[in-house]
Formats: structure tokens, sequence, C-alpha cells
């Protein structure tokens, strides 16, 4: 993209928003962008809730995972939300495993967090591992093998922030930063210049410090994503859990990354990539994630963070 501050001395004025979405909190900043396209932004993110949401019992999504095998007409958004789901298992090896629903379901993870009144339900056939070559699609319709189901998860936060961007740059927005619930995206002027300037939270440190950073870096355009085991915590009969599912096993990964943040071209593919460094290691993880287009920041357990060679790029 043509940088607009090539074409003019004046820069254009930067407004922000926070708002609850998605489970979280989403922040919404745009350059040159007026507060209608500001508005229309969230009104797009909160439409991508209502089709996503596992715990919404009329969603797209639950409608999917309650289909047993039938085709089920979809939107647009949600047809490409499977297509990425399907890419992201595919090209991690199974890392990304979107099936894994029914198994979060038995550790415990039923209720939402931001509205404990909200409950995800599957049908008795549903079980996991899920048939992930096994789904198919036409051009309105997605039919999940009998028993598969699917769980959006970080993705579609990801994804969400990658729609929003180019809506808000469709909409005549010269530059647009997108955070939803941490999975977060820009493209276009920043506003000081052409690189925006990301910071990584010390999630060790953020208790005492909130200003505490990992690292500091800058990107043009892209996504940065992070995946935690310190969050999503729920408490289950053998003690507390979280919402990271070991595809290997069913469980909680027991050791490796306890954060893995990867800047990607996209926040769809940045959140996929995440999952990689929880089920391999640090050496491992960085030499797929890199040759997939990612990069990465990992947080082992002894809290001294590791980054792949390509990180310093983006510092």
């Amino acid at each position: 993209m043509r940088s607009a501050y090539a074409q003019s001395a004046v820069r254009p004025r930067s407004i922000e928003d926070r708002r609850p979405a998605m489970g979280g909190t989403a922040r919404i900043t745009l350059v040159g962008g007026s507060w209608t396209l500001l508005d229309s932004c969230f009104e797009l993110l909160r439409d991508l809730e209502l089709r996503w949401s596992r715990f919404l019992p009329d969603s797209e999504i639950s409608r999917l995972n309650g289909s047993v095998g039938n085709p089920v007409p979809v939107s647009r958004e949600t047809m490409r939300l499977v297509v990425e789901l399907v890419a992201a298992w595919s090209m991690t090896g199974g890392a990304f495993d979107p099936t894994t629903l029914p198994r979060l379901l038995e550790l415990g993870y039923r209720t939402s967090q931001s509205d404990p009144s909200r409950q995800t339900v599957l049908p008795r056939s549903a079980c996991w591992p899920g048939d992930v070559p096994g789904i198919r699609t036409t051009s309105t319709t997605v039919t999940l093998p009998r028993g598969t189901t699917l769980d959006p998860g970080g993705l579609g936060k990801g994804l969400a922030a990658d729609l929003i961007v180019d809506f808000a740059l469709d909409g005549g927005a010269w530059g647009a930063l997108v955070d939803v619930g941490g999975d977060l995206v820009v493209k276009g002027d920043a506003p000081t210049g052409p690189a925006w300037t990301i910071a990584i939270e010390d999630p060790l440190s953020a208790a005492l410090d909130p200003t505490a950073r990992l690292a500091t870096i800058r990107l043009q355009a892209g996504a940065v994503a992070t995946s935690s085991r310190l969050n999503r915590r729920f408490e289950t009969a053998t003690g507390p859990a979280h919402h990271l599912i070991d595809p290997s096993s069913g469980h909680n990964p027991a050791a490796g990354a306890v954060t893995a943040t990867v800047v990607a071209g996209s926040g769809a593919r940045a959140e996929a990539l995440t999952k990689v460094a929880f089920t391999e290691e640090p050496a491992a993880a960085f030499a797929l994630i890199s040759s997939l287009g990612g990069q990465a920041l990992i947080l082992p357990g002894n809290g001294k963070p590791l980054c792949s060679p390509g990180w310093k790029d983006f510092q």
C-alpha cells in the first residue's frame, strides 16, 4: 500500500475507542477515519461475534456444531472462517486443532467467562478428535462430518481483526489498528508515521507492574497474536486448567511455552502459528513458524524470553 504521507504533508487525526467484544475488550484505532466509520467497525465486530460465538445457540457456528452431518447454509464470513480453520490445521500438521471443543467441555470450559448465562451445548454425537479432512464446503454451505464440531477460539478473533482492518481502509481510513482480545492487525499509515509501534506485555510481571513489557516492535503491515497458558483458566475436578489443548494427548500442555507471540501476515495465520509453541520445543517451533512465514517470541517456564532469528527485523 502506498503511504498517504507520501502525498500530503498534513497528518490526519487519529481516533480510538475500546469496547467489550468476543469475551474480552476490542481496541480500534483509525488514522484519517470518522467516528461513524469507527462505529461501523465495532458493529461489524458485533455481527461476527453473533455469527461465530459457540456460546450463542443461534450462531452459525452453533448451528454447524448441531448439524450432525447435514449441510448448513452459512454467510460469506463464516465460510471464510471455516476455510481458515481447516487451512490452519493443515499447515501446522495438526498443532492447531479446531475440533477440541468436546474435550474442552469435558474439562469444564462450558460457560462463557464474560457472561455466565451463556453455555455451549453440543449434540451427543460430538467427539474429539474431529475429522478435519472430512469437512466439505460448497459456495453457500458447510457440512461437518458427524461427531465433528468447531471452536473458532483465538483464530476467530484474529480473522475478525483482519476483516475489520480491510473494512476500515475500504471505508476511507488511511490506516487502521484492530486489537481483538490480544490479536492485533495493522495496515496503512500509523498515527506518527509509516510504522506502528506495538508493545508486548510481560505476563509474569503484569500483576506487579502493568507497564512491564517483553518487547516492543515496529510493524508497517501485518499481525501480532499471543496465546498463553495464563489466560482462560477454569476449575476442574482435578484442579485448575486452561483453554489450550495438546492435540497429541487431549490435555493441557504440561511444559513448554507459558506464552507465545507470533508476527505474521494476517491475524488468522499469526494466531494459528502460536499453537506450535505449545506442542514443540522452542528450536523446532521457531523452525516451523519461520517456514510458514512467521516470527516468534516464546516465554518458557524459566521466564527468559527466546526469539526466532527473524524477530530482530521488527525491533
